[in-house]
């Protein structure tokens, strides 16, 4: 919408990254069941809050960003040899492995920001999240999904109140990565969705889901958010904000190749 916009930003990543919303539209429009997510889980509370997000697309594996496991306590763990609990669905399962990508390198905003998570054991249910595999994310509205702080576009990032929130945005740049701008609703030329939305502290490694014919399929994992001029950790989020997304078509071979067979895909 505004690509000039996004060549003078300098990309930092975040701690984790929740859903920050209009500010004309009530939050609660905003807010889903994780029920009928079931394959997407937070992977650790932290008192009350839900930090970090990750996705089901194998019965025995699932994908998020790199970096959670050190915002987690699953990266400590597992490389102890422990096993890490998570709630899947409503049931308890065990995370024994966390995969980074190979150019995964934190002090590097270059790098590729994803991990694969191992369970311990297998498990049909839920259903695995099917891969967004074609290279024509430009231009489409995927929905993002999120516990954690909440704010609106005129502020940035409020408090945490635990919710899950899906919030939809428009893919500007798809190349390396996805990025997406929190269009501001007020500006007369302003592309802004019904359900416009941005990242804010608590959703990182969370979806971006793409509809196809046969539902919705992963194109997506978030890990950043571009700093302009202007930013503050506490007006993260707000109207004009640059989200970025680690592009699941760029990198389906390691995908595969560390799952030993493909995953499904969208088609």
């Amino acid at each position: 919408m505004r690509p000039a916009l996004l060549l003078c930003l300098l990309l930092s990543m975040l701690s984790s990254e929740a859903i920050i919303v209009r500010h004309d539209v009530s939050s609660a429009d905003y807010e889903v069941r994780a029920s009928d997510y079931p394959a997407v889980f937070f992977l650790e509370r932290q008192g009350s809050r839900k930090v970090c997000v990750a996705t089901v697309i194998h019965p025995r594996w699932a994908i998020t960003a790199a970096h959670c496991a050190a915002e987690t306590m699953l990266g400590e763990t597992t490389a102890a040899g422990r096993r890490f609990a998570v709630t899947v669905a409503n049931r308890q399962r065990e995370i024994d492995l966390v995969i980074a990508h190979p150019e995964a390198d934190l002090n590097n905003s270059a790098d590729v920001d994803l991990a694969l998570l191992r369970f311990a054991v297998a498990d049909s249910l839920p259903r695995p999240m099917p891969l967004y595999s074609t290279a024509d994310e430009l231009g489409q509205v995927a929905d993002i999904l999120g516990w954690g702080y909440f704010g609106l576009g005129t502020t940035g990032r409020q408090y945490d109140d635990g919710r899950l929130r899906l919030a939809q945005n428009r893919i500007d740049v798809s190349a390396v990565r996805l990025r997406m701008v929190f269009d501001d609703p007020r500006l007369v030329d302003s592309g802004s969705l019904a359900l416009e939305g941005s990242l804010g502290l608590g959703d990182s490694g969370g979806p971006a889901l793409l509809t196809t014919l046969a539902g919705p399929a992963l194109a997506g994992i978030a890990v950043g958010e571009v700093r302009d001029p202007d930013y503050s950790e506490e007006t993260q989020g707000h109207y004009g904000s640059v989200t970025v997304y680690e592009r699941i078509s760029q990198h389906l071979d390691w995908i595969e190749a560390v799952l030993g067979g493909p995953p499904p895909y969208d088609s």
